[in-house]
This record gives structure tokens, sequence and C-alpha cells, in this order.
């Protein structure tokens, strides 16, 4: 048992501990579910594109006939919905809730879709919102799913920690923008990944660079990318650099996201889907 434990294996990060082990952690999906492969998409701190870069890949699987879904676990500040124009409230029956389907086939599951309304704020302490993650897992029914990405708050909180703990992750991405306090970021993400043992699948840069619209010279307006350096670094296998994109945004904006037509990320997911394939 490792030193100064709590006996909280709920709330415990600890690698070796011989109370529980990690797998006894984990929890069942709805027993009409069928899940192939989970990743979260994560990030040490808000505002770097999580939900975009979930989104894009989500769009970047079902585009390669697979099946895709999507867990919006960011139950404060919900944005998945918008970006695939759904406004359709989730349906459930005595067996389970169903997810709403995106206009291609993502399957979504939302605090969006469970409101009443939209713009309901959603004030709620950690561990409810740690449980209503959790029951997105055991109470929705995912239909013959092969990729599921889990969408996560920023942190290294509650939320994450359910996650990583209680789902059979394939692997985590990270989601990173090229300013200096980034190598701190990953770092943080890298020691939690590390500290949970899942694998560290890819690093995304979002906003890496802007194209001239005259000559189409890239500009690194946030400064120089730290993508490959820190994928290096860490031995992180695969490495996306999105570009700031007025079209990729207004389509997020418009809920048209589906429609994007240079997915810059699906040479990345191919990798990915590659590497877990082999």
């Amino acid at each position: 048992m490792a030193e100064n434990c709590s006996h909280n294996c709920s709330s415990c990060g600890e690698n070796g501990c011989s109370s529980r082990t990690a797998e006894s952690l984990k929890k069942k999906p709805h027993e009409l579910s069928t899940i192939k492969k989970v990743i979260a998409v994560v990030s040490g701190k808000g505002g770097v594109g999580k939900s975009m870069t979930s989104a894009l890949l989500a769009v970047s699987a079902q585009r390669r006939g697979y099946n895709a879904a999507l867990m919006d676990a960011d139950i404060t500040g919900p944005s998945i919905p918008k970006m695939f124009g759904i406004h359709d409230r989730a349906m459930g029956s005595e067996k389970g809730i169903l997810p709403v389907d995106s206009k291609y086939g993502v399957q979504v599951m939302s605090m969006n879709v469970l409101l009443e309304n939209e713009d309901e704020p959603v004030v709620w302490r950690g561990s409810l919102i740690s449980g209503t993650v959790l029951q997105f897992w055991t109470d929705v029914i995912w239909e013959a799913v092969d990729y599921m990405f889990v969408d996560m708050p920023p942190g290294t909180g509650d939320v994450p920690l359910t996650i990583f703990q209680s789902l059979p992750l394939a692997g985590i991405i990270i989601v990173t923008t090229p300013q200096d306090l980034v190598g701190m970021i990953v770092q943080k993400a890298v020691n939690m990944a590390k500290m949970m043992n899942v694998p560290i699948l890819g690093i995304v840069e979002n906003m890496s660079y802007i194209s001239c619209p005259d000559c189409g010279r890239k500009i690194n307006i946030f400064g120089d990318s730290k993508a490959d350096a820190l994928a290096l670094e860490f031995g992180i296998p695969a490495v996306a650099k999105v570009p700031v994109d007025s079209e990729l945004t207004n389509l997020a904006d418009s809920g048209k996201i589906e429609d994007i037509e240079n997915n810059y990320l699906q040479d990345f997911f191919d990798k990915i889907d590659k590497n877990l394939n082999k």
C-alpha cells in the first residue's frame, strides 16, 4: 500500500496501491452499449481548443467509415452540441438515455441536450458534476461506437480524475497553444497520464499560425511552434498544428462543423488510428 494512503480510492491516483487495482475502478458502460475505443482530449488550461479538437477528431473518424461518438464532459461549459447544430433534447426509455445524433451520425451526449433551456447555467459542486459525467458512461446507450472522444474540462481535478479512473481509455490527446507557458501545461498533462498509466497518443497545437491571404505564408502570430519539440521531449508519437482559420470558427459557430472541407486533423487521426490498430 502506498504511504500516506487515505483509503479513499475514488480520489487516488497512486500507482501500486494494493487496496484496489486500477482495473477494479473501471466502470462498465450501459449493458446495451458497445464501445471499442475511448480517447480523452485534455489540457492543463482552458481556452486552448479542446472542444474544437474533439469535434474535428469525431468528424475525421466518421469520414473514415467509423461510428464516432462525443461525450461532452465539460458539464458547466458545454459547447459540442452547438458546433454540430444540435438543439434537440436527449430522449430516453426505461432502458436508458439515448444520445443525440448529429447530421452525419456522430452520437453526442452533453449537458446541453438534457437542459430545458440551452442557456440555463449549471451551478453545481464538483462531486455532482463528476457523478453526471459518470452517468454519461453508465446510463447512456451508445450504439456500436468505434471511437468515442471525451471532451474534458481543463485541469486535473474531479472530472479528469473520474474519467481517467473509471473509463477504459485507449489514450489521451493533449491540446496546447504556442505560448511559452505551454511547456508547463503539457508537463502537467503528461505527469497525470503517467500517474494513471494512460498512453499519450498525440499533441495538437491549436492557433499554431495564420496563413497570409495574399501569399499563403505561415505567420506565427503567437510565437514559434513548440509542438514538435514537446512531442520529442515527452515521446508523443503524433503531432498536428491547427491554424487560426475563420472558416473553421464560422462553421463551428453556425453548427456546421461537419461540413469542414479542410479538416486539419484528418491525417492526425489517421496516424492515431493506425497506431491503435497495429
